[in-house]
């Protein structure tokens, strides 16, 4: 097949819709790799950062970006209708969750607008973005075959999730497996042709469904452990047990035991939105998944805890939460990395504000933060930003701030995350989630 021949010998044009944390390292290694990378987006200021070479991705570096667009192996652009110069089409688009929880596929149905117009013979169409299983097959392939394409022939379309843990230094997109479901044989085969050309390990399933189902499963396992570890958290807190001593002990088991952590609320991209993908789209099977639903409800619950716990804490203290200044440590989602979609501590503050608390937050990856229709800038952590708040809570534990700071000038520290486990003194202003 002529598009295996581009493929193999790195002339096909690879096109990555939406430069974002998954699309922008796609489309930097794609041109590492040797292939000519179109990257598209329809945010003007994407574009142009990533013509001048200018990087807003952590998992990036810099100087790769800057190689591959000085060397003109890669440049980015707003205009769809390029798209009809490539054979290869990764998209890469956001899939966040409406206001009632179910999938909102609109980024995908906006570029699928766009493909149907420049669609050609000998493409191949890649759907990687996080969706509910069927979408490839249900959404994508009718939308292409329209066109007058055969599919396995002259279109080839396949779903090969996005496995990216932003900060991780171990693993990144070009070691970690790599899943692929192609809709027939041949479109498995191109697929798994095109991907081992930059990524080290290919699995290749029998069907788009697959790839889709083992995508939001892998996210839904740690919803549910998560779920887990929290409800015992707030059993252990009622018991007046600490819950990470508990997980300490239960995971020196050498077999059947894997530790999960508690947390202010579940976080990232994925895991906060992934089961709700396979809940909607269970009852159109007549399945009610209440354990994965349950999960998320435990899940969703933990900022409320959070909030009464800290209004706990100052009530002991002779203090109302209501006028009480309150520093929050980290708003990312994630330790020591810029990204904080879906972050916990969003909606923890939102909490904090609708109860009368004055907030200010300290996050070096996080300049400014907006909630309810204000912005908020991050504050440096000094003695007295610490001395002046009632309490200092840690909802991301960031490696670079210093607990032991922290912890002797704050008046009290509610810790969520146990950032503060290797403090030597002062240990008696600690409150973890379940003491």
């Amino acid at each position: 097949m002529e598009i295996l021949d581009k493929i193999k010998s790195r002339k096909a044009k690879v096109g990555v819709v939406g430069l974002g944390y998954v699309g922008l390292p796609l489309a930097v290694l794609n041109a590492k790799t040797g292939f000519p990378v179109i990257g598209f987006d329809a945010l003007a200021g994407k574009v142009e950062r990533v013509n001048k070479g200018e990087n807003y991705i952590s998992d990036v570096g810099d100087a790769e970006l800057r190689q591959v667009v000085e060397e003109k192996r890669f440049r980015a652009t707003t205009d769809f209708s390029e798209l009809s110069q490539c054979d290869v089409i990764l998209i890469c688009v956001p899939t966040p969750l409406t206001r009632n929880k179910e999938p909102d596929i609109s980024a995908i149905l906006s570029v699928l607008g766009h493909l149907t117009q420049h669609a050609h013979p000998g493409m191949m169409v890649v759907l990687e973005s996080t969706t509910s299983p069927g979408t490839t097959a249900e959404v994508i392939m009718p939308a292409l075959v329209s066109k007058g394409l055969t599919v396995g022939k002259d279109l080839f379309i396949a779903f090969s999730p996005e496995r990216v843990d932003p900060g991780n230094k171990n693993f990144k997109t070009h070691n970690t497996f790599k899943l692929v479901g192609g809709v027939t044989e041949a479109c498995r085969e191109v697929s798994k042709t095109f991907y081992e050309q930059s990524i080290v390990k290919i699995f290749p399933l029998s069907s788009p469904r697959v790839a889709e189902m083992a995508k939001v499963f892998e996210n839904v396992f740690r919803s549910v452990n998560i779920a887990l570890v929290n409800e015992l958290t707030m059993l252990c807190d009622r018991m007046n047990i600490n819950v990470y001593e508990v997980i300490d002990a239960a995971a020196t088991k050498n077999f059947g035991f894997m530790p999960f952590y508690p947390g202010p609320g579940v976080s990232g991209h994925c895991i906060p939105l992934d089961p709700y993908y396979l809940a909607w789209k269970s009852k159109e099977y007549d399945i009610h998944t209440r354990f994965i639903e349950l999960a998320g409800e435990i899940n969703e619950n933990m900022p409320y805890f959070v909030v009464s716990k800290i209004q706990r804490i100052l009530n002991q203290r002779g203090q109302c939460l209501n006028g009480s200044r309150i520093v929050v440590l980290g708003v990312t989602y994630k330790a020591d990395i810029e990204d904080s979609r879906e972050s916990p501590a969003t909606k923890v503050m939102e909490l904090l504000l609708q109860e009368g608390a004055l907030l200010q937050y300290v996050d070096p990856y996080a300049p400014t933060l907006y909630l309810q229709g204000h912005e908020y800038s991050t504050q440096d952590l000094k003695p007295d930003l610490l001395e002046s708040c009632a309490c200092a809570l840690i909802l991301t534990a960031h490696s670079a701030f210093d607990y032991e700071l922290i912890c002797r000038h704050a008046p009290a520290v509610f810790d969520t995350r146990n950032g503060t486990r290797q403090v030597q003194h002062n240990r008696e202003k600690i409150v973890l989630l379940s003491t």
